[in-house]
This record gives structure tokens, C-alpha cells and sequence, in this order.
């Protein structure tokens, strides 16, 4: 079994993006090769069984997960395979392996990135018109932005269009407070939410429950709704919408996990 999870998920952990979206495009298909899925407690954490065997990492580690509801979630995508074994459907377990093989071995650097985001964040710039538009993102971003400035200390200045508006190095700082004791895997499902949504600032807001996160990806989205109903969306850029949301959803779900207590079922 781990040799048949290593050959799917070899490029799970890629660091370089494009290379990892290139490998896991690969029609490689495996059959379901497991009867039965657990999910076991562990010195360390909750551990996912198939079959009685560790489920491991592309780099040969075992997955542990800190809370039991968080290792249910990569279970529970296990279990819902068909035939075929398919890890483009099972965004949780895709997540857990780069938190475990590459953000742990540099969480400042998926910090770093998620901070570089919130310093040209999409909830800053703003339509000149028309109106109906402008009004759109008031009312979805707006919130969010009071919530920042009240919640995290952290004021975000706004401008028009593509220009370039420099944010304060304090707000930049405030965010890198607030995410300064994150997990690996709290880092990674930022990170996943941040550069889904283009925004840093409603990945933070939905991690903390200030919003949900179907009103934040519909909030990410308002611009390419506005093209869409105006010009309508062809299935290639629906089913790639349709991914990345499920890809958003799963980093939203594993965060929730990730604060409920290891005890909790």
C-alpha cells in the first residue's frame, strides 16, 4: 500500500508550484487498493489506517493529525473512493501531506507569503465603476476590512483600479502577530484559502469565524461574477472554479478540525 500511495502522491509535496500542478495532471489511475479505513490515537496525534497500516507521507512519514475530527476529515476521503483511488478529490489528505512535508520544514516562508498577499490584498482595490460593481464590493469587503482594523489592530488603505497603493508596515506587522504561533497545518490551510482567494485578509477572517466561507469565495469572486454575468462562463473556467472551491472548502473545514479538541469525535 505505501508504495502505491508514494507513486500517486509523489508530487504532493513538490516545492516549485508549477511542477506540482504539472505532476499531479499526470492520468495516473490506481484502483482502490483498501477494505477498510480508521482512524487511531497515538502517542503524537490521531493516525489514519488503511487496512491496519499507517497511512504515510510522500517522504515516508506517518500522517498524524493533533485533533480527531481534523484526522476523520482525511479518513472520511479515503473512505469516499470509488474504484479508483483519486487524490485530486480529497483536497484535506493533499493539504495535510504539504503541512507535513513542507511547511513544517519552513513555516516562515508559507507565513512570509501569506503577509506578502495582505500587502497588495484584493479587498483593497477597488472598481471606479460602474456602479453597481463598486457598491458589490462595499458591501462584501467593507465588513471584512472593519473587521481587520477592530479585530487585529490592523487599517488597510484602499485605491483604485490597478494602481499600487503602499500598505502601513504596522498593519502588515499586526497580521504577522496574530499568525505567529500557527501550526504548520493551520499555515498551509492559509495559505491554500489565501492564494485561492486572492486575498490573505478574508483567509484570516474566515479562520477566525468573523466570516463564513461560502460569503468569502463569493467575495474573492465578485469581479469574475460581474464578467460572468456579463459575458457568461465557458465549462473549462466553471470546472476549474469548481476545483478551486473544493480545494478552498476543504483548507475552511480542516481549520474548524484543527480547533476542536483532540477528544472530540
Amino acid at each position: 500500500m505505501r508504495n502505491l500511495l508514494e507513486d500517486m502522491e509523489a508530487g504532493l509535496s513538490e516545492a516549485d508550484p508549477v511542477r506540482r500542478a504539472q505532476q499531479q495532471m499526470q492520468p495516473t489511475r490506481i484502483k482502490r487498493f483498501y477494505e477498510e479505513v480508521a482512524v487511531s490515537e497515538e502517542a503524537g496525534g490521531f493516525a489514519i489506517l488503511l487496512d491496519g497500516r499507517h497511512v504515510r507521507t510522500p517522504s515516508k512519514s506517518v500522517m498524524l493529525l493533533p485533533t480527531a475530527p481534523a484526522a476523520r476529515l482525511v479518513a472520511d476521503e479515503f473512505e469516499a473512493q470509488g474504484e479508483f483511488f483519486e487524490p485530486s478529490t480529497m483536497p484535506v489528505y493533499r493539504l495535510v501531506n504539504t503541512a507535513i512535508d513542507g511547511v513544517s520544514t519552513d513555516p516562515q516562508a508559507a507565513l512570509e507569503d501569506i503577509l506578502r498577499y495582505a500587502s497588495s490584498d484584493l479587498l483593497c482595490y477597488r472598481a471606479a465603476s460602474p456602479q453597481r460593481l463598486v457598491e458589490r464590493q462595499e458591501a462584501a469587503w467593507d465588513p471584512v476590512l472593519d473587521w481587520v482594523r477592530s479585530a487585529l489592530g490592523a487599517r488597510f488603505f484602499l485605491a483604485e483600479g490597478v494602481m499600487h497603493v503602499e500598505q502601513p508596515r504596522e498593519s502588515i506587522g499586526a497580521l504577522g502577530i496574530h499568525l505567529r504561533d500557527a501550526s504548520p497545518l493551520r499555515l498551509a490551510a492559509l495559505h491554500v484559502m489565501t492564494t485561492l482567494m486572492g486575498s490573505s485578509l478574508l483567509a484570516i477572517a474566515v479562520d477566525a469565524g468573523a466570516v463564513t466561507e461560502e460569503a468569502a469565495w463569493l467575495a474573492a469572486h465578485i469581479d469574475e461574477d460581474w464578467n460572468a454575468e456579463q459575458w457568461g462562463l465557458d465549462a473549462e473556467a466553471a470546472q476549474r472554479r469548481f476545483n478551486r472551491h473544493r480545494d478552498m472548502i476543504g483548507a475552511s473545514r480542516l481549520l474548524r478540525a484543527l480547533r476542536l479538541e483532540s477528544k472530540q469525535e
